[in-house]
């Protein structure tokens, strides 16, 4: 029997996808009698508290890069690269303080690049090892790939979110290219992996559902749009917000409902239940939408080449429909996605164990 163990996990501040697919990984290892310490900023301890109460929990504030109004993402990030060594290095010398003040025996960090330390196992979790560029800037992803490649080696054990074959949701995020001999897929990990029933029937109504993710301003802007689109269509649309901190009280205004956050739970049941689902192609967005067997138009955040690339691979494969922002007066003809196929599902509950089993076992 593995001996009980203090883990600390400490998602990016890139949105709440990050601290989302940790909740699986958080609620498995707590009901292993693990001690989880969660180290995050105050919008991801919100998130965390709401599902899974009763951890430790620790203002550890990262890199939050935000987005742009006027560049894309990746010219936002080349601009922010002072700010993201600085937290490299500030993240890099806080854990020393916190490996030593909580006895921590092993450190999760999802793409958190400074969260490693030579006392005790560190486990890195990304879905893409390869940056995506666009089309004329391609040629120079191999140096965002070696980047990643020696940071992926600074930790004991890297976990790729996702399976390995060609029934995968990343694509060439992490797949298609050498990777480091510490790398294994875990499976798509999402928190409707051990999905609470939410008892009776809160969304029995016609329904689209709209969800909002990712850093300001574009998850503003495209509220605003949506909203606007909206606003006097039937049925009923429901906004989820994404802002755990502001509750889960309705708010209605004409033929629109706004929910800054629900439960995994009643989450699950909206999404279910929608005739309709729109969301940004965030990566935990989809493998929470893969959990829940729903398609979705997928609105990729402009400028965002990760978001454009994984909205056009998925709609490739027939499961999801996608749009571009700036043409959101076209919904009314986009065709959904076909099913998705179980297997993805199957598959990673094997591989999630089998990682599971990896980030816990004794180094030798």
């Amino acid at each position: 029997m593995t001996k009980k163990k203090n883990i600390l996990i400490c998602p990016l501040e890139w949105g709440l996808g990050h601290a989302a697919r940790m909740i699986p990984v958080a609620r498995r290892l707590s009901a292993m009698n693990h001690n989880v310490i969660v180290a995050a900023g105050d919008a991801h301890l919100a998130l965390f508290k709401a599902e899974i109460p009763g951890l430790k929990y620790i203002k550890f504030k990262g890199f939050s890069p935000g987005y742009s109004k006027y560049f894309p993402q990746y010219l936002a990030m080349l601009f922010k690269t002072p700010v993201l060594l600085y937290y490299i290095i500030s993240d890099h010398l806080l854990l020393k303080k916190l490996v030593a003040e909580y006895n921590i025996d092993i450190v999760i960090s999802d793409n958190r690049f400074g969260l490693w330390n030579r006392k005790v196992k560190c486990v890195y979790v990304t879905h893409m090892p390869r940056i995506p560029l666009p089309s004329s800037l391609k040629m120079l992803e191999i140096i965002g790939v070696l980047l990643h490649r020696f940071i992926i080696k600074k930790y004991a054990l890297c976990l790729i979110p996702d399976l390995p074959g060609e029934l995968n949701l990343s694509g060439r995020l992490s797949h298609g290219l050498r990777l480091p001999s510490n790398v294994m897929y875990s499976g798509i990990m999402s928190r409707f992996f051990e999905e609470d029933s939410p008892g009776d029937l809160h969304f029995s109504y016609p329904h689209k559902t709209v969800i909002l993710s990712g850093p300001e301003p574009q998850r503003s802007i495209l509220q605003m749009k949506l909203a606007e689109y909206f606003r006097y269509r039937k049925p009923v649309t429901v906004i989820l917000e994404g802002k755990p901190q502001a509750g889960d009280q309705p708010e209605k205004k004409d033929n629109l409902v706004f929910y800054g956050h629900l439960s995994t739970p009643l989450f699950g049941e909206l999404v279910k239940s929608s005739s309709l689902v729109i969301s940004r192609s965030g990566y935990t967005t989809i493998m929470d939408l893969v959990f829940l067997e729903s398609t979705a138009l997928l609105i990729p955040t402009p400028g965002q080449t990760e978001q454009e690339y994984l909205a056009e691979y998925l709609t490739g494969k027939g499961w999801f429909s996608m749009l571009k922002q700036k043409d959101l007066g076209l919904i009314k003809g986009i065709t959904p996605g076909s099913a998705i196929p179980k297997m993805i599902k199957t598959e990673s509950a094997a591989l999630f164990e089998n990682a599971l089993n990896e980030l816990l076992k004794e180094d030798e």
